[in-house]
């Protein structure tokens, strides 16, 4: 639970810095020259559009980081069954030897 609420506060402080570093430049698609401004025509035109265009383009750039982060929880999903597969392969590997050397003192 603990390590959820950390990531939780992490993420939140991170997304915080990230607003206000962009506060910081004046509105996003606003215009050139705002903050907002150089990044196409529609954005250096500034209005609605402006804004809209900045907003799509958050909204895009949020999904890649959720497709992101769902791709590496199933690679680590992966990674520990692997491990946990390995572990019961090696188990048996320490059994069998076990066993070899009960019968080796059996026989003396």
């Amino acid at each position: 639970m603990s390590r959820f609420l950390l990531r939780t506060n992490l993420r939140g402080c991170i997304a915080s810095q990230i607003r206000m570093a962009s506060d910081q430049l004046g509105e996003l698609g606003k215009g050139a020259g705002k903050g907002g401004g150089g990044g196409g025509s529609v954005r250096e035109a500034g209005g609605a559009f402006g804004k809209r265009e900045v907003a799509e383009e958050e909204r895009y750039f949020r999904q890649k980081e959720r497709e992101q982060m769902e791709a590496l929880r199933k690679h680590h999903a992966e990674e520990i069954e692997h491990h946990k597969k390995e572990i019961e392969r090696l188990q048996k590997e320490i059994d069998r030897h076990k066993g070899k050397i009960r019968k080796l003192k059996h026989d003396d």
